[in-house]
């Protein structure tokens, strides 16, 4: 079940949810969803020499996922601009630390899922850090982004038994900035690769 408003309020007064800044708590947490602010920092994928981006090679040759991504950055106010069927990395303007036993889904606010951006992620429970999303223009047209406007929203459910967020277990921690996907480092990619050698 979603948390609902007064339960959300509740975990923030009790400091058991960390939202930092918070800036219009009265525009920001709803009935059941708080809404997250554009961050600043962004890396924005571009079409470069390369065919394609390989995500199948642990390979040392394969050129790395980070040189599809040029990163920028804008002051809140400023805009950014997303071409169709472009995707960019970034990050929301507040710092959150989720319960260890609540978790949160992400969505774009109606407002712009309706211009055609969509984003779908989840955030672990006892994250802390600035949440990271991935936003793709479906549109055909560009669509211009204002930093720091409240652009996705985020729901909250609990779960029975608490949950120890380790670094270990995570490829995308503490961040405050976006980062590439780091989808060569699954383990699986190893061993794929050694029964295809088989």
């Amino acid at each position: 079940m979603y948390l609902q408003k007064n339960e959300i309020l509740k975990l923030i007064e009790d400091k058991h949810l960390i939202i930092r800044p918070l800036l219009d708590p009265e525009e920001q947490i709803g009935e059941l969803t708080i809404d997250f602010r554009l961050g600043t920092d962004f890396l924005v994928s571009f079409q470069g020499r390369e065919p394609y981006i390989d995500a199948t090679s642990c390979n040392s040759n394969t050129r790395p996922v980070t040189s599809f991504f040029a990163p920028t950055r804008r002051k809140l106010g400023q805009q950014i601009l997303l071409h169709p069927n472009q995707t960019i990395l970034c990050s929301s303007l507040e710092y959150i630390k989720l319960p260890n036993n609540v978790f949160a889904t992400l969505s774009m606010r109606s407002s712009y899922s309706r211009l055609g951006l969509t984003i779908s992620t989840i955030v672990q429970a006892g994250y802390c850090g600035c949440i990271s999303i991935e936003i793709t223009n479906v549109n055909n047209n560009l669509i211009k982004l204002s930093v720091g406007t409240r652009l996705f929203q985020a729901r909250l459910f609990r779960v029975e038994n608490q949950s120890k967020y380790t670094y270990s277990m995570r490829k995308y921690v503490g961040q405050v900035r976006p980062e590439p996907s780091k989808i060569i480092a699954d383990k699986e990619l190893r061993i794929l690769k050694k029964i295809g050698e088989l």
